[in-house]
């Protein structure tokens, strides 16, 4: 009940007008920013944090807290209609999602992926005001060990999970592997198969491979097919805009259920909305009753995904408040605002801060919905996307992607690997490879390699660590299971086939 008050009383601080119109601001900014690709919640939060120096601590916040979980929302504009994911999340969003503006349902894509994170999104908000600090204390009981279990069942599963083939599955897995050791071995010093080019010493820029295996292979596939598209195939109407009945009673258990998964996933530190996207969307693809139709084109394949990171998005900031611990790279950076400004994060600034904290967290309810508004409002405009000729779209596209490339690191190397990364992208495309696997794989492996060596540091090699605790244990069952499933599954079938005959 104190927290009830407390959240009504940062109500009435949200809604005066500076407030109000920070939050607005910032949703959309972070709209924008989002649906940039090479851009992302990181890149706006550092642009738009030195604006921040002479704002009211509480008002800076909100804005940037605002554009923080509305980059979530953009992110799936450009993945769903160009194939191009603003952002890492959006990857597994552009997987479903543009198979559906294909098919020439965009608007149903936009406006599943707006309602799943506005339903994810409260989730996370409601729980972090609930429950912030006791989420944060279970996440941290993920330790090094932990966390490396979980990415090794995560590594285990998706091989053959997202993939139709799981030899092709495990290949693309195998590669995205060996593209994550590109650079300087961070406990070594020692660079990595970076073959004398200093760009690769810091290993490869996951932004320009992400447009260049989705959206540059993109451009590449359109060229080949050299179709005569006069732009007008797909009408849409402001009807198609908008889910029916059957079509919310399928997204609404998914992001229910995702948005939990996502807060909690939000929570943990280092794992962030991307991990969280990767593992809703594996979720769903072995428990939905409609999994056969994932990845060729269906609405649970945006709900999973869109629900789950912009819930994590939410959970990200309990460890943040309640702990002084970033959950993510974009929440580290707000950490540095918190601190620039004359507060510690951690367990006393609920108590000492209050005027501060229930503030945001009322402005994230508002945001919430600010966001909710002005994405829908812009469904119709964003569909005339892929009712321009292909004439017109094939440069628009490269031009974005160039820009996307060269705006991580302002250096052409990264618009070449792009480019490398499309034709590589467009082959795997020819020969049936899932990307997705890859691109997993290639975010995980490098969290897989630090949690490794800090467990044996933690023991000096010991690899009992790894068997320490129920979680651990738990992670390790469902990783042998998952291996065991494509070896038993062929056997079950052949004795269910045997018993008939």
């Amino acid at each position: 009940m104190e927290n009830i008050g407390l959240l009504m009383h940062g109500f009435t601080l949200a809604v005066s007008p500076a407030n109000l119109g920070a939050a607005l601001f910032g949703a959309v900014i972070g709209l924008i920013v989002g649906a940039m690709p090479g851009l992302g919640g990181i890149t706006g939060v550092s642009l738009l944090l030195p604006l921040t120096y002479s704002m009211n601590p509480t008002t800076a916040i909100i804005m940037l807290a605002s554009l923080y979980y509305s980059t979530m929302y953009g992110g799936s504009f450009s993945a769903i209609l160009l194939n191009i994911p603003g952002d890492s999340p959006a990857v597994m969003t552009a997987l479903d999602g543009n198979m559906m503006t294909k098919k020439g349902m965009p608007g149903k894509a936009l406006a599943t992926s707006n309602i799943s994170s506005f339903i994810g999104g409260t989730i996370g908000i409601i729980l972090l005001t609930i429950s912030g600090p006791i989420l944060a204390d279970f996440g941290l009981k993920f330790g090094p060990p932990e966390l490396a279990l979980l990415i090794i069942f995560a590594m285990t599963s998706i091989g053959w999970v997202l993939g139709d083939n799981p030899v092709k599955g495990l290949l693309a897995t195998g590669i995205g592997l060996m593209l994550a050791t590109v650079g300087v071995d961070q406990a070594a010093g020692l660079s990595r198969f970076s073959f004398g080019n200093i760009n690769l010493l810091s290993g490869i820029s996951f932004i320009p491979m992400v447009i260049g295996v989705f959206g540059f292979s993109q451009v590449i596939e359109m060229a080949v097919a050299n179709k005569k598209d006069d732009g007008e195939k797909v009408s849409i109407s402001r009807k198609d805009c908008v889910l029916t009945k059957g079509e919310m009673k399928r997204v609404l258990p998914i992001a229910l259920r995702q948005g939990f998964l996502g807060t909690f996933i939000g929570v943990m530190p280092g794992a962030g909305a991307t991990t969280s996207a990767f593992l809703s969307y594996i979720m769903e693809k072995r428990i939905n009753k409609n999994r056969s139709e994932m990845g060729k084109g269906c609405i649970e394949g945006v709900a999973a995904p869109e629900a789950s990171n912009n819930a994590a998005a939410a959970g990200a900031f309990a460890p943040l408040l309640t702990l002084g611990i970033p959950g993510g790279s974009t929440t580290a950076v707000l950490m540095g605002g918190l601190m620039m400004w004359g507060l510690r994060p951690g367990p006393t600034l609920f108590r000492d801060n209050p005027d501060f904290v229930w503030p945001l967290i009322s402005s994230m309810y508002l945001g919430n919905i600010i966001c909710l508004v002005i994405a829908f409002s812009c469904i119709p405009i964003l569909v005339r996307a892929i009712r321009v000729p292909n004439g017109v779209l094939i440069p628009i596209i490269t031009a974005i992607c160039v820009m996307g490339a060269y705006a991580t690191a302002n250096n052409m190397f990264h618009v070449y690997f792009m480019i490398g990364a499309g034709v590589v992208g467009y082959l795997m495309k020819v020969s049936d490879i899932p990307a997705a696997p890859m691109l997993l794989t290639f975010v995980l492996a490098p969290m897989l390699e630090k949690y490794v060596r800090q467990s044996f540091d933690m023991t000096r090699g010991d690899v009992s660590i790894f068997f320490r605790g129920g979680i651990c244990w738990f992670f390790i069952i469902l990783t042998v299971l998952m291996c065991a499933v494509p070896v038993l599954k062929p056997l079950a079938e052949k004795i269910r086939i045997n018993k008939r005959s």
